[in-house]
């Protein structure tokens, strides 16, 4: 615990290795929710040692949209989410759940400040 004695959230996705993000992927509580979605949806698809050729397959996209929509640059619609996820075996309403969760995590950081406890989150 920090001298503070305030707990700090960090989201365990930010501590992969080699993991960077650029300026059209901003931290924080105004991050754009494609990059959420983006964001969960490689979460997923990594957790089941997937491909993106083998997933993009399943639903019928190349797999450079694919990579393009888990890096949060397109803006993929409401159908196009329902059958990646659908692909995925990820209920639609588990991916709105998740992202809630991690917008709420990213406001809370921002309003607390760096110093205090760590705690890890795996939404």
């Amino acid at each position: 615990m920090a001298a503070s004695g305030r707990p700090v959230v960090v989201d365990i996705r930010t501590r992969r290795d080699g993991e960077k993000r650029g300026p059209e992927t901003p931290d924080g509580p105004d991050r754009l929710l494609r990059t959420v979605y983006g964001e969960i949806l490689r979460d997923e698809r990594l957790d089941q040692d997937r491909t993106l050729e083998d997933v993009a397959r399943a639903v019928g996209m190349s797999k450079q949209y694919l990579s393009e929509v888990e890096r949060g640059r397109k803006e993929p619609s409401s159908e196009m989410l329902h059958s990646v996820c659908h692909a995925l075996g990820l209920p639609i309403e588990h991916l709105l759940t998740r992202a809630v969760r991690r917008i709420t995590a990213s406001r809370r950081i921002a309003g607390r400040g760096a110093s205090g406890t760590t705690l890890l989150l795996a939404a």
